[in-house]
């Protein structure tokens, strides 16, 4: 018969690699070897961490992406198809300008005007029946094209403008409504969008009474739009409520064509206006 001690009892006679050593004053003291193996263990907790939370990532990215959440919901699907992705910026290339009248970040307000004031698109195209920048088309085509296999009848109303075209608006504007009221939602020549021809301003086929107007974005179209436009690179430019920001009224109607790159990255800042994104100055009193 064997007479080894219990497996126990010989471990309580082995010193803990993690324990301190004991001065002959009664205090404690961490040796080298305590200290070495207390390390080995802190850093494999850390990586034994690190590895379940990206297991945990690459799960849930593998389950979003057969349909399901982490959880193991169903994911929620679009209404209609979502648009195609945008195509990624080149490494190290430079930002579009915020400055030149052809960027399509150009910011245009009451405070930055269009430079050269005569400025016109060098291509344009006509879409839904109005012009607008070439550059423009192929999103506005298939947004529109999104809205009708939606049931949505969704319809342009301005497009581009010639700073003499919105002369004869900011005017005509002016001897109706006078000259604040006119301000606070048309742009004098030279500092209106659309003479850029990234600007657009959306009507409503079942209801045609609310063009340019506030009810706009309770009809089908307008919640469509809200809903939608960003996929297809349009932000809406004058959301309620900014009017010191943007220098103009809300209008739910006016869409801004920006690109979809640039929307996600306003999206992501959660930014509501051009001005706020790029931190240029705007407001209601022209330069």
């Amino acid at each position: 018969m064997s007479t080894s001690p219990p497996t126990s009892a010989r471990r309580a006679d082995v010193p803990s690699p993690f324990a301190a050593d004991r001065l002959p004053d009664g205090r404690r003291r961490y040796g080298h070897r305590a200290v070495v193996a207390r390390r080995t263990l802190l850093a494999g907790v850390v990586l034994t961490g690190t590895g379940a939370g990206v297991g945990w990532s690459r799960w849930g990215g593998d389950r979003a992406a057969a349909g399901t959440d982490p959880a193991g919901s169903p994911a929620s699907s679009p209404a209609s198809p979502p648009a195609a992705p945008a195509e990624p910026a080149a490494a190290g290339a430079a930002a579009p300008s915020t400055t030149d009248a052809a960027s399509p970040w150009v910011v245009v307000n009451k405070k930055h005007p269009i430079d050269p004031a005569d400025y016109a698109p060098a291509e344009l195209a006509t879409v839904g029946g109005e012009e607008v920048a070439a550059v423009v088309s192929p999103d506005l085509t298939a947004l529109l094209g999104a809205a009708r296999a939606d049931g949505v009848d969704l319809r342009i109303t301005s497009g581009y403008r010639s700073r003499e075209h919105q002369r004869a608006v900011h005017e005509r504007a002016v001897r109706r409504d006078g000259l604040a009221a006119a301000e606070s939602v048309s742009a004098r020549p030279g500092h209106s969008e659309h003479q850029t021809g990234l600007a657009v301003d959306f009507g409503s086929g079942t209801e045609p009474g609310c063009g340019l107007r506030g009810c706009f974005q309770d009809t089908t179209e307008g919640r469509w739009l809200a809903q939608r436009a960003g996929a297809f690179g349009f932000l809406l430019r004058y959301p309620a409520g900014l009017t010191e920001v943007t220098g103009y009224a809300y209008e739910p109607w006016h869409y801004r064509w920006v690109g979809r790159d640039l929307v996600e990255q306003v999206a992501q800042r959660r930014a509501a206006t051009l001005e706020e994104f790029f931190g240029i100055a705007g407001g209601t009193e022209y330069t």
